[in-house]
């Protein structure tokens, strides 16, 4: 990925709603240009999705959990692909200290996230985790 790549990525996390004219015009080059890139990074599974982001009072009920993730061997690349293509991770992130990655999860009841911790659990690659449920916010 080049600095195009990087920028047009930024973009799309700002807004993944932007047009390709919009992304094209920021960027300063032509539409064709932004429709080739955005196909590769999709070919090539950097971008593996779009979604939306919503604050978090809007969703009351949702149940919300962070997964530290221990990674077998050499296998993190791996790991992130399967981590990003599971729904309910929201967010994933590489981090020192005990654990490898640090998934930020989400879901709408104590079942669903239990079954998305099982399903992340079998995510060939993985040695073990440990999940926190987040219970309140102070700020």
């Amino acid at each position: 990925m080049d600095d195009i790549d990087q920028k047009l990525i930024g973009l799309l996390r700002q807004d993944a709603r932007m047009s390709i004219a919009d992304l094209a015009h920021k960027l300063k080059v032509s539409r064709g240009t932004i429709n080739n890139r955005l196909r590769k990074l999709e070919d090539s599974q950097v971008i593996v999705g779009y979604t939306i982001k919503l604050r978090p009072d809007t969703e009351p009920e949702t149940i919300r959990a962070w997964m530290g993730v221990l990674v077998e061997g050499n296998t993190t690349r791996q790991v992130i692909a399967s981590l990003l293509g599971e729904p309910s991770v929201c967010a994933l992130h590489d981090t020192n200290g005990r654990w490898d990655l640090l998934a930020e999860i989400e879901a709408p009841s104590m079942k669903a996230l239990s079954n998305a911790l099982e399903r992340i659990r079998l995510i060939s690659g993985i040695r073990s985790t440990e999940t926190n449920i987040h219970l309140a916010s102070y700020r």
